[in-house]
């Protein structure tokens, strides 16, 4: 059993001028999630959701100003970013990044070692990759081509929870994976993500302001995201809630609230 547990979190973006003021996203955020649980944050655009999934990533452009961000006790804000993949994090992007010039099959095999400490057995490995290949109805040949070059949004996406497959970390945060995929492509790219918390039993933070991936993923918890906080928790029943009457009532609360 794992534990990531985030506490109080305040996070800046820093801007890309440099004599401009970091401007303020996450106001607070608690949160403590453990194997084998879905949770899901939901929220409109601009909220900060995506802000904390690059957070515990480490993205170097987003400054964590105070809280803390643990792992099974351990501090992941000391951590670099590759620590932090070693140690159990795995981030599916909104917007995928292409890496030309480097073939998906040796990106594939060298984070495999990297996160498992040794290269995999090459006879084993072709066989793991091509199983995973076939259960997301990934064509072989996609192997052989540089990553995420030329890739419609649904392959980057198939390519991303292909990954989730393969490197088996203890928490997978999903930054809107549902963004962009027609209606087959979301129900594969769900399967890969439901069979990762079947065989892992690993701890998923899903991402999303649409509710429909959540007819194929469903979330043992839902948060709803304003203003870079978590304004109010609940089960499945607060996602029906949002896909009824949407945000409204959580963003006029925030807006009315003390200090508004």
């Amino acid at each position: 059993m794992s534990t990531l547990e985030i506490r109080d979190l305040h996070v800046n973006v820093v801007q890309a001028d440099e004599n401009a003021e970091p401007i303020q996203i996450l106001k607070g955020v608690d949160l403590t999630i453990k194997s084998g649980e879905t949770h899901a944050i939901m929220g409109p655009n601009g909220s900060g959701k995506s802000t904390l999934s690059y957070a515990i990533a480490g993205h170097p452009k987003y400054e964590v100003t105070q809280g803390s961000i643990t792992l099974d006790g351990e501090d992941v804000l000391s951590m670099t970013v590759d620590e932090r993949a070693r140690a159990g994090l795995f981030l599916a992007m909104q917007y995928p990044v292409e890496v030309p010039g480097v073939s998906m099959s040796n990106f594939l095999r060298s984070a495999a070692t990297a996160v498992r400490g040794e290269a995999p057995k090459l006879r084993h490995w072709v066989k793991e990759v091509k199983e995973a290949m076939g259960e997301l109805s990934i064509d072989p040949q996609f192997g052989e081509r540089s990553v995420n070059e030329g890739f419609s949004g649904g392959e980057k996406k198939r390519h991303e929870i292909l990954q989730l497959g393969l490197l088996k970390p203890k928490f997978a945060i999903l930054d809107e994976t549902d963004s962009g995929l027609d209606v087959d492509a979301l129900r594969v790219v769900s399967e890969g993500v439901n069979r990762y918390a079947e065989r892992e039993h690993g701890g998923i933070l899903l991402i999303t302001h649409y509710t429909r991936i959540l007819r194929y993923i469903h979330p043992e918890f839902v948060h709803v995201f304003v203003n870079g906080r978590i304004v109010e928790s609940g089960g499945s029943e607060l996602a029906d809630e949002l896909e009824e009457n949407g945000y409204v009532r959580f963003t006029q609360a925030v807006s009315t609230g003390p200090g508004a």
